[in-house]
């Protein structure tokens, strides 16, 4: 009798995408999250050049790039991805999730990571459902305070009712699901980590020492001091 031969499954990949303008601690949070309460076998940090969902990165893309290396050193689950930070090109998450999908094949499982918020917009991003031919998403919610369906846009109600599915699933197939995962709440947004920098006031309890340290040796959000 021949032994069965078992075919292993593709490994999930997790994504994040965003400006990391700068990287901060709820990013990291998010992707350490995913990596507990999802079968992923790694996260693929997306940093955009320039984005066309929302206005322009302050810090260059070299700058971005060291912060988000430095933020994400610690981790061997942690990847970096820059052909979008690199390109020269408005970029859209569609064409990025298509370059993804046309490099890794049709088999591997891609897993869209995003926040709660993020995800209540999707349906102001270009194409956006075709990304679920390309995708599944996994959405981060605070524990006990998952929005319901019905706050939702109708349109992304009717795709979540159709594609919800619990985490397991996302070994099953390339794309297509939404999963919803808990974590920590944090109140932190690059924005106003820009905008504390800028007024001098201190944000050693959003950012990673390191990142933070880089950003005072390259003087990043400053208000520029004018002579008279």
């Amino acid at each position: 009798m021949k032994p069965s031969l078992s075919v292993s499954k593709p490994k999930v990949c997790g994504i994040l995408g965003g400006t990391f303008d700068p990287v901060h601690l709820g990013h990291v949070a998010l992707a350490d999250a995913a990596l507990r309460e999802l079968p992923l076998a790694q996260v693929l940090w997306l940093p955009s050049g320039s984005p066309g969902h929302r206005t322009a990165p302050l810090a260059d893309t070299g700058h971005r790039l060291a912060m988000l290396r430095l933020a994400t050193a610690g981790n061997a689950r942690f990847r970096i991805d820059s052909t979008e930070l690199e390109s020269k090109q408005t970029t859209y998450t569609v064409h990025a999730l298509t370059r993804l999908r046309t490099q890794l094949g049709a088999l591997q499982p891609l897993v869209m990571l995003l926040g709660a918020d993020s995800f209540l917009s999707l349906t102001t991003w270009l194409r956006w459902r075709e990304l679920f031919d390309l995708a599944h998403f996994a959405v981060a919610d605070r524990p006990g305070h998952r929005a319901p369906v019905s706050a939702m846009p109708a349109e992304l109600a009717e795709q979540v009712e159709r594609r919800a599915a619990t985490a397991d699933h996302l070994e099953e197939c390339a794309a297509g699901s939404i999963v919803r995962f808990d974590m920590p709440q944090m109140e932190i947004s690059a924005s106003c980590i820009r905008s504390a920098i800028a007024c001098g006031d201190s944000v050693r309890h959003l950012l990673s020492g390191a990142v933070l340290a880089y950003i005072d040796a390259q003087h990043l959000y400053r208000k520029e001091t004018h002579k008279p």
